[in-house]
């Protein structure tokens, strides 16, 4: 199926389940979604079943935003207690759409929990309480951490059970032996149409993009082994600069810190901050990529960990550090492309109906020597030096393999019998899935498009939204005023500052104009040091950025005028760290005297 095929599929309504080999483009069709859902005032409720998994798409865990947390079972007294909840109770009570990414790794037992609330909460007995459930995810990939007794006989349960069995039992749920969400009875109540995305935008070699599908499909054999046995390499001889990725934690945590330590010169630390509240902090530091504490030196191979295309990286983008600003202190660095980024920090939230309920921020980058596989999922590497003779998972070695674009950039160190197997289970289910998205496209291709403009439309009505015509897929896109065409590069510039002085004089946050603009942070406070240099930047049109933090404020500009000059290193050392430069610009942005944007 096409991307355009599933995404007007989703437009309906209807419940779907959108998967598709890695990098044939599913995370794009979720972001199409929203911004269709959005542009017409229907917030979706962004989840994903792991917290790396959340980071990427800009949502929360579906176990935060259900309520079940840490909870395995699920009886009527916590049940209840769930639904009582003020906070949860409005938010699944406003949801019209739930999208869960990464469900391959959500337990069958936690989603017939999930469907169990959402029903309780809505008061209603449609699957999921009615709220259309777009499921993201691919079953050959990594599975969920089940345990159950492996001598007893599989069976699948999972589901709510009858009164008659609450009678007797507290449980709601009936504990599963089942591995994957499609084995709970809510996966099959909820009918989701399966959406196979066939298009491949990852890979690039025929002859590689063949050898994954035959581990997918279990045809892997002798000739496309000799194909990796080409790609075997010693130890010894690994690009030093190219990512390795390793099964365990510890042995990543060992590349990295050897070769750091190795490297002549100082080290800088970068040390992540967050706001909000705790539990939700907890979910978004665990998923991040970028550490908690990030070390760094000149000559330290790193990898970007976030997307942001208008300044020239993606997640998986790498480079090397080929210094640090003298000003602000931050990393600058080169990619492999030749091109240089000054990195600023950015932000990880977790948003809830237009309103950030969490945040950290740390600079999207981490050391780039060693990765785990898991931590991997959902990046596109150039080249990888890759260790598969420790997996221990079924799907592990493929997820491994199909980070990288084509074999030429893969790097093998070895690999056991495990490495080249997806789960048995999932061998018959892919097949199913795919007869089952071949007869799907067969009837939407034989379905009149008024009639699908007319789905589209009750569905926008029934969440609350408003009817809007869609864009011609031709018309120029404009973003924070920049016109591309037939303007040169000082009349953009001068637009850009326009619209974030705009912005910023309807009291917007730094941090709400950097999201409308598509920019980040740093680039919007270089837009109002530019506009504070010209003098066109009023002092009075800015103050609402010092709510709440007036004191701060007050106390770096007076060390900008003990101190004398307009450079940030300076306060930032006598401070010792205690406000971050974000802060000590916004404070020098602020202060009364005329300064020039050094």
């Amino acid at each position: 199926m096409l991307q355009s095929q599933s995404l007007s599929i989703l437009k309906t309504g209807a419940n779907v389940f959108l998967t598709g080999e890695p990098g044939s483009g599913k995370t794009h069709v979720i972001n199409e979604y929203v911004v269709y859902l959005r542009a017409r005032g229907i917030e979706p409720a962004i989840t994903a079943s792991t917290g790396i998994a959340a980071t990427h798409i800009g949502g929360m865990t579906i176990h935060s935003w259900s309520g079940l947390g840490i909870k395995t079972t699920l009886d009527k007294d916590g049940l209840n207690k769930i639904a009582s909840s003020k906070y949860i109770a409005k938010r699944i009570q406003r949801t019209g759409v739930l999208i869960i990414d990464e469900v391959s790794m959500f337990p069958p037992d936690s989603f017939s929990m999930v469907d169990a609330i959402c029903r309780e909460i809505k008061q209603s007995s449609k699957p999921f309480g009615g709220i259309q459930i777009v499921l993201v995810g691919d079953f050959s990939q990594l599975p969920p951490v089940v345990r159950y007794p492996t001598n007893q006989p599989r069976r699948i349960s999972g589901g709510v059970k009858t009164e008659a069995e609450n009678n007797s039992q507290t449980t709601l749920i009936e504990e599963s032996s089942a591995c994957f969400a499609y084995d709970s009875p809510a996966w099959e109540q909820a009918n989701p149409i399966v959406c196979y995305l066939t298009e491949q935008y990852r890979q690039d070699d025929s002859n590689f993009l063949a050898l994954l599908s035959a581990i997918r499909r279990n045809t892997f054999g002798r000739d496309h082994l000799c194909h990796l046995e080409t790609r075997r390499i010693e130890r010894q001889a690994a690009p030093k600069d190219t990512p390795k990725l390793f099964s365990y934690n510890a042995d990543v945590d060992r590349v990295n810190d050897d070769i750091l330590a190795k490297l002549p010169g100082e080290t800088h630390v970068f040390a992540m901050s967050s706001q909000g509240l705790n539990v939700l902090v907890a979910t978004l530091r665990k998923g991040c990529l970028s550490p908690e504490t990030l070390h760094l030196k000149v000559g330290a191979a790193v990898m970007f960990t976030k997307n942001n295309q208008k300044e020239g990286f993606v997640n998986g983008t790498l480079g090397t550090v080929e210094g640090f600003d003298e000003d602000n202190g931050y990393p600058i660095v080169k990619t492999r492309s030749g091109r240089r980024i000054d990195v600023e920090t950015m932000d990880w939230t977790i948003e809830e109906n237009g309103k950030i309920r969490a945040r950290i921020t740390q600079l999207p980058l981490r050391l780039a020597w060693a990765i785990t596989v898991h931590k991997s999922q959902g990046m596109n590497l150039d080249e990888a030096v890759i260790d598969l003779s420790n997996v221990f998972e079924f799907g592990q070695g493929y997820v491994a393999l199909s980070r990288v674009r084509r074999s030429s950039g893969l790097y093998l160190l070895g690999w056991n019998d495990r490495a080249f197997q997806v789960h048995p289970e999932v061998l018959e289910k892919d097949a199913q899935f795919r007869a089952q998205s071949e007869q799907t496209t067969g009837t939407f291709e034989r379905t009149d498009g008024d009639e699908i403009a007319a789905m589209s439309e009750r569905f926008i009505r029934a969440c609350g939204g408003k009817i809007i015509a869609d864009m011609r897929p031709d018309a120029p896109k404009v973003s924070c005023g920049v016109r591309p065409a037939r303007e040169d590069k000082t009349t953009q510039r001068e637009r850009r500052w326009e619209r974030t002085l705009a912005l910023i004089r309807s009291e917007k946050t730094i941090a709400a104009v950097a999201k409308m603009c598509g920019r980040t942070k740093g680039t919007i406070l270089k837009h109002l040091e530019s506009l504070r240099a010209l003098g066109k930047l009023p002092p009075q049109g800015i103050a609402h950025l010092a709510d709440g933090s007036e004191q701060a404020i007050a106390e770096i500009q007076s060390a900008f005028k003990e101190l004398g000059g307009n450079k940030l290193s300076p306060v930032f050392q006598k401070f010792a760290g205690a406000y971050s430069y974000e802060e000590l610009r916004i404070a020098r942005i602020m202060l009364n005297e005329q300064f020039t944007n050094e």
